[in-house]
């Protein structure tokens, strides 16, 4: 079993006896169904679980169930004699996006009370948007995503006692041993190859095989091509989703990241607003993750974005590190000096940032240059800049001392990332080891709701 925290919260949904349904949203291959799974089976000794996906492909019993007594009677039909109390039956509607007249029915269901309910969900942002009726007030939606670095520590057998102490010294900026450094720094690098999708974890967690982990996310990036080219073939549509997808791990080679309108249909006219739709399909269905551009930061950084200058980043590192560098491990576990890093570091760096609840932001000044994140600083009102660095240069970066000197800004924190084991303070920069990206934290950021 690979612990997962957002086990913690469903765990806490069905305690709760919530009037909403919880709704677990994340890209296919993350684990939803799984850690779902797990946590129900053990709560509820009537466990039903039900694919809206297999069923569309299927008998589609579930298709035309638009009242609550339809869906109770196709429900009885697969699992009526696990339909007792709200006490010991827990409904899980897996893929409940299959069918979006479902998303309608969740406020009768919730209402009517009847049995306990969650459901899992991919590509929901984009469904809502075709949903006649939205359930408002009935439904909490959680986003999940790959495992990030402190549960891929839980699983390769680094216990709490030590991750705890490591969050202690992150806290009190305070560095860790050489020979914990080593080590962390070395689950770091593993980390980057294997990335956060579950199989390809256990998969390394058992074996150590880099060939067979490598067949999971190479599977996986495939699955995710072939999803976008089967919305584009469903909605009648002829988008570029496919084409934007297949940029993305090339456009991060190029010195800017951005992702150049013009070489999506090789037309110097178009626009970013022209593929509003393309990318709202790869963000939401959280197969990638939107960085957008701040030229001129204040507090909340959302009032300040737009979608030009648009940065896309694939959702998880290993398969980043795998497209890059398929079986060689080198690169990564060696710090070949030939190979520059700095996208694999800040794609693993938005994908913690991202699990952890912060929206993704980059500065980009023509007179100043480039900071690679922007996250809000909520206890000073202010925001904080977090530079990447993946090589020895750790102490370069202009960009980020021009940032911090503009008074208007107001900065009271700014971070480097890198290799380097010593944390301390220079010029208002706190320089500390990558993996304690581990620790940030968003704790303003509250479960998404669909409010009344």
């Amino acid at each position: 079993m690979l612990y997962r925290k957002i086990s913690k919260r469903i765990e806490e949904y069905f305690s709760s006896n919530s009037n909403r349904m919880l709704l677990i949203d994340g890209a296919r291959q993350i684990g939803k169904s799984y850690i779902i799974r797990w946590v129900g089976q053990r709560r509820f000794s009537n466990y039903i679980e039900i694919n809206m996906e297999e069923d569309k492909l299927g008998d589609r019993i579930f298709a035309e169930a638009k009242t609550t007594k339809d869906f109770y009677m196709a429900l009885s039909t697969i699992a009526g004699d696990k339909m007792k109390s709200k006490v010991n039956t827990l409904v899980f509607i897996d893929e409940i996006q299959a069918y979006d007249h479902l998303l309608t029915l969740v406020k009768f269901l919730m209402a009517e009370n009847r049995f306990t309910y969650i459901a899992s969900g991919s590509l929901l942002g984009v469904t809502l948007k075709n949903t006649q009726s939205i359930p408002l007030g009935s439904l909490d939606i959680e986003h999940m995503y790959p495992m990030d670095f402190e549960e891929f520590l839980y699983a390769n057998g680094v216990g709490d006692i030590a991750i705890e102490a490591m969050r202690e010294n992150f806290e009190n900026n305070q560095s860790l041993s050489e020979a914990m450094h080593a080590k962390m720094l070395d689950f770091f690098k593993k980390y980057i190859l294997v990335g956060g999708l579950p199989k390809a974890v256990d998969t390394f967690v058992k074996t150590k095989n880099v060939v067979a982990f490598r067949s999971i996310q190479q599977e996986a990036y495939l699955l995710y091509g072939i999803d976008a080219t089967k919305y584009e073939e469903t909605n009648n549509a002829k988008l570029k989703i496919r084409r934007i997808y297949d940029m993305i791990p090339s456009n991060l080679e190029n010195k800017k990241k951005r992702i150049i309108i013009k070489n999506i249909e090789d037309k110097s006219w178009k626009r970013s607003d022209d593929y509003i739709e393309e990318f709202d399909y790869l963000i939401s269905s959280g197969v990638a993750l939107e960085v957008k551009a701040i030229s001129k930061p204040s507090y909340p950084l959302l009032e300040n974005s737009g979608k030009n200058l648009l940065k896309l980043y694939l959702n998880d590192v290993g398969i980043l590190s795998g497209i890059y560098y398929r079986n060689n491990i080198k690169a990564v576990m060696d710090d070949v000096k030939s190979i520059n890093l700095g996208s694999i570091y800040e794609t693993v760096v938005a994908q913690e940032l991202k699990a952890h609840g912060y929206n993704l932001y980059y500065y980009d000044n023509k007179k100043n240059g480039e900071v690679d994140y922007l996250i809000d600083d909520a206890d000073n009102l202010s925001n904080i800049p977090i530079e990447v660095k993946s090589g020895k240069d750790y102490t370069v970066h202009s960009a980020l001392d021009k940032f911090i000197s503009t008074d208007e800004y107001d900065i009271k924190k700014a971070y480097v990332l890198s290799n380097e084991r010593r944390v301390y303070t220079e010029n208002g920069i706190t320089y500390i080891p990558i993996y304690y990206v581990m620790f940030f934290q968003n704790v303003s950021n509250v479960v998404e709701q669909f409010l009344d």
